[in-house]
C-alpha cells in the first residue's frame, strides 16, 4: 500500500507548474528577493536563471551575491565560471575556475570539468589535457568522460580515445540495470565513437 505524503504532492505540483509556466518559478524568487534581500534568495535566483539558461541574468545576479563574507563563496564562483562557459566567454570562464581551482571542492563539482574544456577552447591543449583526464575514474563521471575521449579524437589521438571508450563499454557490462538504464545514451555513443574512431 502506498502512503502519499503531502510534501511529495506540493512537489510534483511544484514540478508540473514548472514545467507548464517556466517562468513563474523565476517569478516567484523575484519576488521573494524583493522581500528579502539575502544571499540565499539572491543565489537561488540566479540559479533559476542559469536553468533557464539566461545566463546574462544569471550572472549579474551571482555578481551580486559575491560581498562581505561571501565574496569568495565556491558555489557561486563555481556558478560563474559555468555561465561564462555557456556564453561561450571561456577568458573569463577560466579567470573565475582560477579562483577555485586550489578550492578542496573544486575536484568533487563540475567546474574541473568546464575548466578543461574551456582551456581547450583557448588553445591551451596540454593542460586542457592534463585537466580532462584527471576526471578519467573507473565507474564514475561517464559523461566527463566521454568528453574526454571526443577531446582526444579531435586532437588526433586515436589510440588514447579508444582506451577511454573500451574502458566505459566495459564497465557498462558489469553495471546494475539501474545504472545501465541511467547511463544508456552514454554507452550507445561511446560504442558509436569506437567504431568510427
Amino acid at each position: 500500500m502506498n502512503v502519499i505524503r503531502k510534501d511529495d504532492v506540493d512537489k510534483l505540483q511544484k514540478d508540473i507548474t514548472a514545467v507548464v509556466n517556466p517562468t513563474k518559478k523565476i517569478e516567484d524568487l523575484e519576488k521573494k528577493l524583493e522581500f528579502s534581500n539575502s544571499f540565499e534568495n539572491k543565489v537561488a535566483l540566479a540559479d533559476a536563471y542559469l536553468e533557464n539558461k539566461m545566463y546574462t541574468e544569471a550572472i549579474a545576479q551571482y555578481k551580486t551575491a559575491l560581498i562581505n563574507m561571501f565574496q569568495n563563496d565556491f558555489y557561486v564562483i563555481s556558478k560563474l565560471q559555468e555561465c561564462h562557459y555557456f556564453k561561450s566567454e571561456f577568458a573569463t570562464s577560466l579567470e573565475y575556475g582560477e579562483k577555485i581551482v586550489d578550492s578542496p571542492k573544486f575536484k568533487k563539482s563540475k567546474a574541473p570539468f568546464l575548466y578543461g574544456m574551456a582551456l581547450e577552447k583557448e588553445g591551451k591543449v596540454a593542460e586542457a589535457e592534463e585537466m580532462l583526464k584527471s576526471l578519467d575514474a573507473p565507474y564514475s563521471k561517464y559523461q566527463e568522460r566521454l568528453e574526454l575521449a571526443k577531446f582526444y579524437i579531435r586532437n588526433h589521438k586515436l589510440a588514447a580515445s579508444k582506451e577511454v571508450l573500451q574502458d566505459i563499454i566495459t564497465e557498462s557490462k558489469s553495471m546494475s540495470k539501474p545504472g545501465y538504464k541511467t547511463n544508456l545514451a552514454i554507452f550507445t555513443k561511446a560504442k558509436e565513437l569506437i567504431a568510427t574512431a
